[in-house]
């Protein structure tokens, strides 16, 4: 089997989508499956390799991290001719996504899409709501070609579902439980980033206005004196709100941007809880981190959130935007350690269950049957 996806972002960028495409294609290596990414050019261009073809860009304004690209149609032509791929996965909408449903279509190649982003529920965050309608109108269109379309959860199948979308199928997403466990050194981490207080409370991901950081900065601020002189906040990501974050957050919140692989480990296992609010969220593969790292989460009941979180039992969940929920349940976690332990452990068991592998070939069995119904193939 060969595999051509063309995603608007892939490793190093920082995001859900670049990360699980990374992931992904080292699974397919790793299955000896051939393969070739088509890709906007990275700012930092550090990964490089002869199955990743890169095309000059600039960064989407809704979000900086996925870039537009400025691709080249021949090159295109000719490394899919070269390559002779036995199906186009589309991972974004954007220009590198258009030319893979181009060429799917002119080249007569089986087609699957994955849809990673709720681009629909950003828009009230920037003031773009009238953009709504044609936004799911172009949804629509650029995804009706696709065999299937692979999305990461449940309510984001039924959200499709209700705005005229078929062939869908549920991809959700798995978790390193090597990396990210409960077992790192504590107190050695502590020191390292200068962690004076009883608790630790952390957020991980993009600083910007869809993740709903601005409530994180009111629940601090709504916690009792008595528990607040108590709590260390770690802020973890960088974005367009973290000069403004700053300037506003309250002393005993630190911002340390984007952290990777053990390094974000460590102070996922070190956190007494993880509060997460962003409501915009397909998945949420950060929540699924912390849980594997046994720390409990409080997060917004939205999207792809409440599908992870078993409330009461792995953690919260809150109204989004609910800074009495929030503030609630964190009083009532931290004031009860031997419940917060149960969470945590609770939260392993799950996520030692929510295996890559498993998932991936899931995956290539989907992109058999598209294959072997449009093209009549059999593999073994």
């Amino acid at each position: 089997m060969k595999i051509a996806i063309f995603t608007d972002t892939f490793y190093p960028d920082i995001n859900g989508v670049a990360r699980t495409l990374h992931r992904f294609t080292d699974y397919l290596a790793a299955q000896n499956i051939s393969y070739k990414i088509f890709a906007p050019d990275s700012p930092t261009n550090e990964y490089a390799s002869n199955r990743i073809h890169r095309f000059k860009s600039l960064s989407f304004f809704l979000y900086p991290e996925c870039r537009l690209a400025f691709p080249n149609i021949s090159r295109i032509k000719t490394e899919l001719q070269s390559f002779s791929p036995d199906l186009i996965h589309v991972a974004t909408p954007f220009n590198i996504g258009l030319c893979g449903v181009y060429f799917a279509k002119k080249c007569k190649i089986p087609l699957v899409g994955s849809y990673h982003t709720d681009f629909e529920h950003y828009l009230q965050y920037y003031d773009l709501e009238f953009l709504s309608k044609p936004l799911w109108k172009y949804m629509n269109w650029f995804h009706k070609p696709c065999s299937k379309l692979f999305v990461p959860s449940m309510e984001t199948l039924n959200q499709l579902k209700h705005n005229g979308f078929t062939n869908l199928e549920v991809w959700p997403r798995g978790v390193d439980c090597q990396l990210f466990h409960p077992l790192y050194d504590k107190k050695n981490i502590r020191r390292k980033y200068g962690l004076s207080k009883k608790f630790l409370l952390t957020y991980v991901g993009r600083l910007a206005p869809e993740k709903d950081v601005n409530t994180l900065l009111e629940v601090s601020r709504s916690l009792p004196l008595k528990m607040n002189n108590q709590i260390d906040w770690l802020m973890i990501g960088d974005g367009p709100l973290r000069e403004e974050l700053q300037r506003k957050a309250p002393a005993n919140m630190r911002f340390t941007g984007y952290l990777e692989g053990q390094q974000l480990a460590e102070v996922y296992s070190t956190s007494d809880l993880f509060i997460f609010p962003s409501p915009t969220e397909t998945f949420g593969n950060v929540v699924l981190e912390a849980l594997a790292s046994g720390t409990p989460v409080i997060g917004a009941n939205a999207g792809g959130v409440k599908s992870i979180i078993k409330p009461g039992i792995t953690g919260d969940l809150c109204s989004p935007g609910s800074i009495e929920q929030f503030s609630h349940s964190i009083q009532q976690l931290l004031a009860n350690e031997s419940r917060r332990l149960q969470m945590g452990w609770e939260g392993r068991k799950y996520a030692l269950l929510q295996k890559w592998d498993k998932i991936f070939d899931k995956i290539l069995w989907d992109y058999t049957a598209v294959i072997e119904e449009l093209n009549g193939r059999k593999y073994a």
